[in-house]
């Protein structure tokens, strides 16, 4: 199992490195630079080249790269070139905050999931089966953005029962004010989330109690309750499981959309804010924390994979 580790490990490093010299190319290669952020139409030509000089954009690209990479490396993401502000510090308050989102709203949607799938798949074609792919249908082709506009009408302003932005109100900040606060975006997510993984179980589940060894267990007189929790369901749960290494780059980027419309302090507006001004430097951070977060989250499947599934493992290690 270590080699199978090491192996994956050794394949992830390379990827990560590719993954931020296409992120600084594309954006070197874009048609405005960090400058044009900051520039005055009244500015001179001898102005803005000096400000170039200065930022060092007049340097050979693979200087520039290597310089910034090292940076990456020790943790240093320079500064917001709007703001002046820490890159680091600002993503430091900022991510913990998109994981009190995301993370709850996920593992909620990926219980439900397992639970209704379970039962869907079991029942292949009865009403319940027809009820819940409904739902699953209805949920994969409603927008998120469409689905919280919607709450925030009826839940903010025709019934005024929940606030409708920031995390908390000014002033007061205690636990129930901020769970206030929290459970717009957090039902958006929720029922972003569960759709896809919703299918996802009952198709598998679908497919186990289709398997010989159901017909065996059900000609030794086993009843249906002992096979779908005694076989269907471990059949069912060990690719599910390695589900949720793919996740890992949700708890950084998988709520922009409901983060900006609800204005949580987290990920999203900070991104958002950080494209319109042309914030290259954050723009870059986020872009190779998240693409690094999907390799992570790769490597943490095949481990989860080869931990629940001995066939990985033992192939792995020839």
């Amino acid at each position: 199992m270590a080699k199978f580790i090491l192996r994956r490990i050794a394949i992830a490093i390379p990827i990560v490195l590719i993954v931020t010299i296409i992120t600084f190319l594309l954006i070197d290669l874009a048609p405005y630079d960090a400058v044009d952020a900051m520039i005055d139409p009244k500015m001179s030509a001898e102005t803005v080249a000096a400000m170039k000089e200065q930022l060092g954009l007049n340097r050979p690209v693979w200087e520039r790269y290597a310089d910034w990479l090292g940076s990456m490396a020790t943790g240093n993401f320079g500064y917001s070139i709007v703001t002046k502000q820490s890159i680091a510090e600002q993503l430091a308050v900022r991510i913990p905050n998109t994981i009190l989102l995301v993370l709850p709203a996920y593992l909620t949607a990926y219980v439900l999931a397992i639970v209704l799938g379970l039962v869907a798949g079991s029942r292949r074609g009865s009403r319940v089966d027809r009820f819940i792919d409904s739902l699953a249908s209805i949920g994969i082709a409603l927008p998120s953005f469409w689905f919280a506009m919607m709450l925030i009408f009826v839940f903010g302003y025709a019934l005024r029962w929940l606030p409708i932005l920031g995390m908390q109100t000014v002033g007061d900040g205690s636990p129930l004010d901020v769970l206030r606060h929290y459970i717009l975006p957090f039902v958006t997510l929720t029922v972003a989330f569960l759709p896809d993984n919703l299918r996802y179980v009952r198709s598998s589940t679908v497919t186990q109690m289709t398997r010989d060894y159901v017909s065996v267990q059900r000609a030794f007189g086993a009843t249906d309750h002992q096979v779908m929790f005694k076989h269907v369901m471990r059949n069912v749960l060990a690719p599910v499981i390695t589900r949720l290494g793919m996740a890992m780059p949700l708890l950084v980027t998988g709520a922009i959309i409901t983060e900006t419309i609800f204005s949580w302090p987290g990920v999203g507006p900070y991104f958002i804010t950080a494209i319109k001004g042309l914030d290259y430097p954050i723009i870059m951070v986020i872009l190779v924390f998240s693409s690094t977060l999907v390799v992570l989250g790769n490597l943490l499947a095949d481990v989860l994979n080869c931990i629940v599934d001995p066939r990985v493992r033992e192939g792995g290690e020839k």
